[in-house]
């Protein structure tokens, strides 16, 4: 009896696809639930309002909270501007040579070096080379050279999106080159542009090793904004809790109070960006 592989093949794809789909959901599922059943307990106002005290045992996770924040905001400041100017560089201006398609391949490459690698060059660069110092801004800028590659890469995809015609009916009517960007491309493909930048930045927001090197301290007493001193920073702080703590099982439910922290601040990152695009899309409708 012969094998009808045309029968076969399509239960084999959808098969594979859902086996997969459902292998990444279900381990999905387990790790929101481990976080979120042992750090709901740990949750409280006084735990999001609250300095930490005791060397870290008590109090709660408000510097650390303020310090994401405010890094997030210094990453965005940097990245955004180059990394969208870039892109549109690349994508509407810059013709397709040799020296182009090495920069969009370098780019890319950027996108994968370990982001322990960005740390030390920002330890270089900033702290030491721009005597910025371990502060706020070093690692801001830090943050912002990880994020750059992926803006730029996200950003030339939503305009590689927008049809030719739209373009040429831009000039055809006679606007200028900026004019046509700035009025047609841009509006049509910010959609596609928030969602890259927010997605960029709730990565950056829960990286830990580029600000490891350049400003993030584990235990500071009271809330600065000073760009030129050290911060809190949730992902750091969590890894000290988890593995560096003198008194590990002590602050075990603090630990897993600050990843639901962590979790639930890169979740209203994504749900802003969502919502923006979506009254966008709304609106352009």
């Amino acid at each position: 009896m012969r094998l009808n592989f045309k029968k076969i093949t399509p239960i084999i794809e959808w098969g594979s696809l859902l086996l997969s789909t459902g292998l990444v959901c279900f381990f999905l599922i387990v790790i929101l639930y481990e976080i979120f059943s042992k750090g709901w307990s740990a949750i409280s106002w006084s735990f999001i309002t609250e300095l930490p005290t005791d060397g870290m045992t008590k109090g709660g996770v408000l510097s650390p909270i303020i310090g994401t924040v405010i890094l997030t905001l210094i990453t965005a400041l940097f990245a955004i501007p180059f990394g969208v100017c870039c892109a549109i560089y690349l994508n509407e201006y810059a013709k397709n040579t040799w020296l182009t398609r090495t920069i969009r391949a370098s780019i890319r490459n950027l996108s994968g070096v370990p982001s322990i690698i960005y740390g030390l060059f920002g330890l270089a660069l900033f702290v030491q080379g721009l005597h910025f110092g371990t502060s706020l801004l070093s690692a801001g800028l830090t943050l912002g050279l990880l994020s750059l590659p992926y803006i730029i890469t996200t950003t030339e995809e939503a305009l590689l999106r927008i049809p030719a015609s739209m373009r040429e009916a831009a000039l055809a009517v006679g606007a200028t080159k900026f004019e046509s960007i700035k009025d047609v491309v841009l509006p049509a493909s910010l959609p596609g542009i928030l969602t890259g930048v927010v997605l960029t930045l709730s990565r950056a927001a829960g990286e830990t090793a580029p600000i490891l090197f350049t400003g993030v301290a584990f235990y500071i007493t009271d809330v600065s904004v000073n760009t030129s001193q050290e911060f809190m920073a949730l992902p750091y702080h969590l890894y000290m809790l988890s593995t560096q703590h003198q008194s590990i099982e002590e602050v075990r439910p603090l630990a897993y109070g600050t990843a639901l922290v962590l979790i639930i601040v890169v979740f209203l990152m994504n749900l802003t960006a969502f919502y923006i695009r979506y009254k966008y899309r709304k609106n352009d409708q």
